[in-house]
């Protein structure tokens, strides 16, 4: 299937400015949340955001766009240095935790915050980012999808490429927008936007359809979107003429399907494992994912964990 190339200038492996949607408020998980942004529950040792911040780092996003709230401060404090607890750990001779605390991200990496005073919606949190993006192609990760690199014969394969740089490949090679995907259980599809799309063309397809949600019985197929998006600034004015659903939400892959009558959008199917921290469940498997990679934590977790499955 030949590539279709609309006529716009391609991202610079350098200069792929990357938004993060976090104004939300994760009421799934009340009351741990009551106080602390859903973003910042930490999977072991390192909060949700993190993890999608270095996946767009590790992708060539030298900024960071954050839409967020007044009560998220937490995000950028995070992100910001912590002076006196640097100068402890400096005075204690921690030299490895100062080392960690002190590279939470790229020295050379531009942060900025941009204030959303009521969440309405994915669509309307991508919006709020059009003066910092400009005209040119974004990426969007939603830091409730931590996609970690899949693992071969119980080993971790370090040098895979994470999900929004594989992404990127294939916006290299359509000039295109791309959205991740992945094969969803019928009886989850009603929380996903479902596309259809071409035949498959090793890891990508051009995208026929979307929509948001849909039954079972309505969806086009098993392939739902996930929280990775590589969007054309053509965006933004779609996402003004979206109208409310009955939510009073404005919708993203509302304008995503405006966008397919304009210019070609593809579908990346990527390798990696995906964890859905939106929800309980799947913020626990990925605690427990995460941790089993480590081999000290593997060696204390497995007699416990099998202790646990005698006795269920």
């Amino acid at each position: 299937m030949a590539a279709t190339k609309p006529n716009q200038t391609l991202i610079s492996p350098l200069h792929l400015p990357a938004v993060f949607p976090v104004a939300g408020m994760g009421t799934r998980f009340l009351p741990a949340t009551k106080c602390t942004p859903k973003e910042m529950l930490p999977i072991v040792d390192k909060p949700l955001i993190q993890y999608a911040a270095e996946e767009a780092v590790a992708a060539g996003s030298e900024s960071l766009v954050f839409i967020t709230n007044r009560t998220k401060h937490t995000i950028s404090d995070h992100f910001d240095s912590a002076y006196e607890l640097e100068d402890r750990l400096q005075r204690a001779g921690k030299l490895d935790l100062l080392e960690r605390v002190q590279n939470t991200l790229p020295v050379a990496t531009s942060r900025l915050y941009v204030p959303q005073d009521s969440p309405q919606g994915l669509g309307h949190a991508v919006a709020m980012a059009r003066a910092a993006v400009g005209a040119q192609f974004f990426a969007v990760l939603l830091a409730d999808d931590l996609i970690l690199p899949d693992l071969q014969q119980g080993r971790e394969q370090s040098r895979e490429q994470g999900c929004l740089a594989q992404m990127l490949e294939v916006h290299r090679q359509t000039g295109a927008s791309v959205v991740a995907v992945q094969q969803v259980p019928r009886e989850h599809i009603h929380r996903y936007g479902v596309v259809a799309v071409d035949d498959f063309n090793d890891n990508f397809a051009r995208i026929r359809s979307i929509v948001e949600k849909p039954s079972a019985a309505q969806a086009p197929s098993d392939l739902g979107v996930v929280g990775r998006y590589i969007l054309a600034p053509a965006i933004f004015d779609l996402i003004a003429q979206v109208k409310p659903d009955q939510r009073c939400e404005i919708q993203l892959t509302d304008a995503i399907a405006m966008l397919l009558q304009q210019q070609p959008v593809y579908a990346c199917r990527f390798t990696g494992t995906r964890h859905d921290c939106g929800h309980q469940a799947g913020f626990v498997q990925a605690t427990l994912d995460v941790a089993m990679r480590n081999p000290e934590l593997r060696d204390a977790l497995l007699p416990m964990l099998r202790q646990l499955l005698d006795s269920v």
